[in-house]
């Protein structure tokens, strides 16, 4: 079994075609389909269910697909590892950050390691916190920004804790109030992020062990947008406080959101077990000192 099949196989399931596959891996639509079929022919079981317009996994192709996922962050942890035993001078960090809060808690940290390690090539991708746990646990990035809580295969290291707020328009009923609980918000639309962001599943978590299932008015990728949507009364809204404390806006009322289950805890991530480059832990140990001097 080669990881050169194996890794054909995955960006199949990944990018959801044989075509889309070839670009990744690049190199032509008929080099995956033999590689995917090379690996069939060498298991003996058939991978994939290729009548229907998307290939889907089979029974055996979810085990395969399982195991080669992990099979392949494994062979990055060892090359990665390798190259540290070559001492290889310059290395590479694979950074995931979600669009949320980044520009107020990551930017410094990036300043300070591109003057320190001017060498890194830093690989940014952006994406929200469910996503790049994914890609994480795929060993496609070393780090990842996540909201708290995560799944017990992370280690993690806190960054911020902050409460929410929640977002009203000023002349709503409740736009008074100091603080508010969710469950005072049960007959209100939300105005909730794309999904994939994890401030999603922290509010609807909530909402549930609250005893209620919102109703979601909109959602958007863009904080503006939904500072807006709330101003214009579309649904509430909720953002970390700090992100509101920086965009004031003259309809929004800005309610503390008191429930202890809905707060927005940032930390880095990373696979529990894994390797961790020397980019990585130099990444994690500025962001230590971040947080010793605030």
């Amino acid at each position: 079994m080669e990881f050169r099949t194996l890794r054909a196989f995955v960006e199949v399931i990944r990018q959801g075609s044989f075509s889309n596959a070839a670009k990744t891996v690049f190199t032509t639509q008929s080099a995956v389909s033999k590689a995917v079929r090379q690996l069939e022919d060498e298991l003996g079981m058939t991978l994939l269910d290729r009548v229907s317009h998307r290939a889907a996994l089979t029974t055996a192709g979810e085990t395969v697909y399982r195991r080669a996922v992990k099979l392949l962050a494994e062979r990055d942890d060892l090359l990665a590892e390798l190259d540290e035993v070559r001492g290889l001078k310059r290395g590479s960090l694979r950074l995931g950050l979600p669009p949320i809060g980044s520009s107020t808690l990551f930017a410094p940290l990036f300043a300070v390691y591109r003057q320190r390690y001017p060498g890194v090539d830093v690989r940014l991708v952006e994406y929200g916190s469910d996503r790049l746990e994914e890609l994480l646990r795929a060993g496609e990035i070393d780090l990842a920004a996540s909201l708290l809580p995560v799944a017990d295969d992370f280690e993690w290291r806190i960054v911020r804790r902050e409460p929410l707020a929640a977002l009203l328009a000023a002349g709503h009923p409740l736009a008074t109030r100091p603080s508010i609980r969710l469950a005072d918000l049960r007959e209100q639309p939300f105005v909730l992020f794309e999904r994939g962001f994890a401030l999603n599943r922290i509010l609807l978590d909530a909402c549930r062990s609250s005893g209620f299932e919102p109703s979601i008015s909109a959602r958007s990728s863009q904080i503006d947008f939904i500072v807006e949507l709330a101003a214009l009364d579309v649904g509430v809204a909720f953002l970390p406080q700090f992100m509101m404390e920086q965009r004031p806006h003259p309809g929004v009322a800005r309610v503390t959101l008191d429930e202890p289950a809905a707060r927005w805890d940032m930390a880095m991530v990373w696979r529990r077990g894994a390797y961790l480059s020397h980019a990585a832990r130099a990444w994690l140990a500025i962001g230590a000192e971040a947080q010793a001097g605030t």
